[in-house]
């Protein structure tokens, strides 16, 4: 990520979501952050690799567990560090190997610490519910379509 590229133009409530909705799967599954996401104002989607697609019973827990962290109207805050140092908190084998010395770091609270250019909201109480619209499976790739309501 270069500091002076523009932020992406993703919907703030959205992209957060997405943060916690990839830390939940990380720390469900043991999976990677999302392999593909495309994230809209009205519905979003992510894509994992996984074993085997999750039980009913686990994508209500995947519901719950954001829905939860949303619910602890925890603060999102952004800081600047060099690789080193985020890689202490942050898994960084996404980014590029051209990417900056210094990157900017988006924090939910202590739930989840990612490398991204994204815009967020100040609090996840600014976020609403999350729901999960639909989801598939298919050769290892578990496709989630999510969305959140106020």
């Amino acid at each position: 990520m270069e500091l002076n590229e523009a932020k992406k133009d993703y919907n703030e409530p959205m992209h957060t979501t997405e943060h916690i909705l990839n830390q939940t799967m990380v720390r469900m599954f043991g999976c990677g952050r999302s392999m593909n996401a495309h994230i809209e104002r009205k519905k979003s989607k992510c894509d994992y690799t996984l074993s085997q697609a999750p039980t009913e019973a686990q994508i209500e827990e995947i519901t719950n567990r954001v829905n939860d962290v949303i619910g602890q109207q925890l603060p999102v805050t952004e800081s600047l560090m060099n690789r080193e140092e985020a890689s202490r908190i942050a898994d960084l084998s996404k980014l590029s190997a051209d990417a900056s010395e210094i990157l900017r770091i988006i924090k939910v609270g202590e739930y989840d610490a990612c490398a991204c250019i994204g815009q967020h909201v100040k609090n996840t109480s600014e976020i609403g519910r999350f729901e999960i619209l639909t989801h598939d499976f298919e050769n290892g790739r578990w496709r989630v379509r999510w969305r959140v309501v106020n």
